[in-house]
């Protein structure tokens, strides 16, 4: 279903897109291919046939903006740098051209008057910016994902490695027991001993104290563990559902490492607000999964517990 929901959304935008650039095709809010009159101002004994920067007027328009004056054998070009005084026309050209560029325009000398120092400029044609801005939007997204699953695999070697010193070691069965209580509470239908236990235990952890991406892999581990039990692989169990719950609304204790890294120190000022949010999330969390439990009640599948994963608490 969630497939069907981002493909109907995909579409949608890529409709919305097309009729807007459509639109202005129509329009040309744009104004493309307008030639704009300015007044050049040179330095004092400047030769148009040098590069240096200039000064402009634009007809009509107040004001006097900074340029570089590029001569060239066919035109001569210049790179107007975009300043928040200049036609609004003007500034919607620099904020919606391919170029990413948003502090300059590189216009086309189509005229100039040496004499009268004047001259007829073209701007960047912009056209598609809808399409643009979707095709600019889905590469940064896909480098972002390349980009975050890189990132994640060292912390995930590092966190399943711990985890599994932790189980060889004994640990993990310790970690069990002592959580037991609260877990059988949350997961009724997990088996008392079972490791699943264990990882959930330290997925909450890791978000309690903000850990952020070390949670991922521990959270996937604990939603593997659980999908053993499950005799309907195609469909999640109540103990999925709360898993999940319990990672979506986690009760902060510590600040989430990515709000340290956007506001800095700062976060302290909202750890009393985080610390009460969360918390009510939490419970607000817990509260509708178990009253969905109570509609839709399971019971323990022990037939897919492995043997040597039954462990008597």
């Amino acid at each position: 279903m969630l497939n069907y929901i981002w493909a109907g959304l995909i579409i949608i935008s890529l409709i919305f897109a097309v009729t807007q650039d459509v639109m202005d095709l129509i329009q040309d809010p744009y104004q493309n291919g307008k030639e704009h009159k300015i007044e050049i101002f040179f330095p004092d004994n400047g030769d148009p046939d040098k590069r240096q920067n200039v000064r402009f007027r634009i007809q009509g328009h107040e004001g006097t903006f900074n340029a570089a004056w590029r001569p060239y054998a066919d035109n001569p070009e210049m790179i107007i740098s975009v300043d928040s005084e200049m036609p609004e026309l003007w500034l919607n050209i620099a904020q919606d051209k391919d170029s990413s560029n948003e502090d300059e325009l590189l216009a086309e000398v189509v005229s100039f008057d040496e004499a009268g120092r004047t001259a007829h400029i073209v701007l960047p044609e912009v056209y598609y910016v809808k399409l643009n801005a979707i095709a600019t939007a889905a590469f940064n997204m896909a480098e972002f994902a390349v980009t975050l699953a890189i990132g994640l695999i060292g912390i995930m070697a590092l966190w399943l490695g711990l985890m599994k010193i932790a189980e060889e070691s004994g640990l993990m069965y310790f970690l069990v027991k002592g959580v037991q209580p609260f877990m059988r509470f949350l997961f009724p239908n997990v088996p008392k001993g079972h490791p699943a236990h264990g990882v959930i235990s330290l997925n909450m952890a890791a978000n309690m104290l903000g850990l952020g991406n070390a949670a991922t892999p521990l959270g996937i581990k604990a939603m593997e563990e659980l999908q053993k039990l499950n005799p309907s692989k195609d469909k999640a169990t109540n103990a999925q559902c709360m898993l999940l719950t319990v990672n979506t609304a986690s009760i902060q204790l510590l600040p989430p490492a990515t709000l340290v890294a956007l506001i800095g120190t700062g976060v302290n000022e909202l750890m009393i607000s985080i610390l009460i949010v969360t918390f009510i999330s939490l419970v607000v969390g817990i509260t509708a999964a178990k009253i969905y439990e109570r509609f839709y009640p399971e019971d323990q599948h022990l037939e897919n517990i492995p043997e040597d994963q039954k462990i008597e608490a």
